[in-house]
């Protein structure tokens, strides 16, 4: 057991002075006193915040970004920015992968982020044939993130099809092919290792990816983990779904399965106003990727509609075109303002900051997708902060009612100083103890894709 007094920490009721934090030897919270007298225990000066999850990451794809910007193509598109995405799949080695993932963890830490939810499709070898271990990628991945120390809900994905209706799959898909039996025995070989670092949850990639059949076989056989799907990202994928079954992904899904909190719809970009109020209503959280979404030119999420209704959502960077949580925030609330050409979307009906409300939101919609203790500075969550630089120009003649929103939306470089994972300090002064090293495999990972 040992504390830290932080002059200034957001708790669940807002704002405090001299909060004294408890931990215990597991990293977690075991006490939080307000207002505490100066004593001989670490003391934090900067303003302490709950870290936030990123609940929705493709770690190699960390390796892709700027990589597809150029095309002869007279049209661009996700999918083909997902043919580059096959190119890169295709030389990965397990290594590079590792490689590739740490280097990613590293940069999410700095970004403001503390757990990281990993939708891990890439299973096999590059002729697809399953390894011996089946769970060797996977293994690499809770490795990278070890090195890292940042924690990790880990979701094995089912990928089945190329498309609606159980077409096979094609060349491209040949490293991402398991079907739930074979997912879920990933799954259970690697049990023993789950701790409060680490949860190991389940993923039906998309409707068009797993067929029925299959996706029934895997909701049922899950045993209570959290299950994430991508879901309704495109409008092509809408369309192709309505001439398969004459719904729309997000009506067929809630229409056949029992939907429910320990469920991440991932994207639901192209959602009715009907569809979006349903899914509120199940309590499940709507996973949320502002920058990658916009780099793919996927659309806007009905943030509004989904509020209006009580909806909970949470963040991810995905394809990690940027490894920040300020960012992702920044950018879901101003893609609503270009939507709806007004203000301050995301604040509730209560008014106040919309920093705070954003921030309160992906925090707890981040924990409820991991399956995971970190939804704050309380008892019995664990010990994840993120210590802001309350001296650095974004923070610059700001009350702490204004912290988060300088943190959000003043993008004058990271107030990020010092992240605490598990009660043990990994990034200090803005570096974290092993990024050289980290670095340096990631770099010589980049050389052997390129060669």
């Amino acid at each position: 057991m040992h504390a830290i007094t932080a002059s200034a920490a957001w708790l669940p009721e807002g704002w405090a002075c001299n909060v004294r934090i408890e931990l215990d030897d597991a990293g977690m919270i075991a006490g939080v006193t307000t207002d505490a007298a100066v004593d001989a225990t670490e003391r934090i000066e900067g303003a302490v915040i709950p870290g936030l999850c990123n609940l929705h990451s493709h770690a190699f794809q960390r390796a892709m970004a700027g990589l597809a910007e150029r095309s002869d193509a007279n049209a661009e598109s996700f999918w083909s920015w997902r043919d580059v995405m096959y190119r890169v799949v295709a030389r990965l080695s397990p290594e590079t992968l590792e490689s590739i993932a740490a280097q990613l963890y590293v940069d999410l830490l700095k970004g403001g982020f503390t757990s990281v939810c990993e939708f891990h499709y890439v299973h096999r070898d590059v002729n697809g044939a399953a390894y011996a271990n089946l769970a060797e990628t996977s293994e690499r991945v809770i490795a990278a993130a070890a090195q890292a120390n940042i924690g990790l809900t880990l979701l094995p994905v089912v990928y089945m099809a190329s498309g609606f209706g159980g077409q096979p799959p094609h060349a491209g898909q040949r490293r991402f092919v398991a079907d739930p039996d074979m997912a879920l025995r990933i799954v259970e070989s690697l049990r023993p290792r789950e701790h409060s670092g680490l949860r190991l949850g389940i993923a039906p990639h998309s409707l068009r990816a797993v067929p029925p059949d299959a996706l029934r076989a895997l909701v049922s056989g899950r045993a209570g983990n959290p299950i994430h799907l991508h879901i309704a990202e495109q409008t092509r994928e809408v369309e192709d779904c309505l001439a398969w079954s004459g719904r729309r992904p997000v009506e067929w899904l809630l229409e056949r399965e029992a939907v429910g909190p320990d469920w991440c719809l991932v994207h639901a970009t192209h959602a009715t106003r009907d569809e979006i109020a349903a899914l509120a209503r199940t309590g499940a959280v709507a996973g949320l990727c502002p920058t990658t979404e916009a780099n793919l030119g996927d659309g806007f999420f009905a943030l509004d509609d989904y509020l209006r209704s009580a909806g909970r959502y949470g963040i991810g960077t995905d394809s990690h075109v940027s490894a920040s949580a300020a960012e992702e925030l920044r950018w879901l609330e101003y893609g609503q303002r270009l939507t709806l050409r007004r203000r301050n979307v995301a604040l509730d009906t209560s008014g106040g900051s919309v920093g705070e409300t954003l921030y309160r939101a992906a925090l707890a919609g981040g924990a409820q997708a991991a399956g995971r203790s970190i939804a704050g500075i309380e008892v019995g969550q664990r010990a994840d902060f993120v210590v802001l630089d309350t001296g650095h120009p974004a923070f610059l003649g700001r009350e702490s009612d204004a912290w988060l929103d300088a943190f959000v939306f003043c993008n004058y470089g990271s107030p990020v100083r010092d992240v605490m994972v598990g009660g043990e300090w990994v990034v200090r002064d803005g570096h974290h103890p092993r990024e050289q090293d980290i670095a340096a495999r990631f770099v010589a990972a980049l050389r052997r894709l390129a060669s």
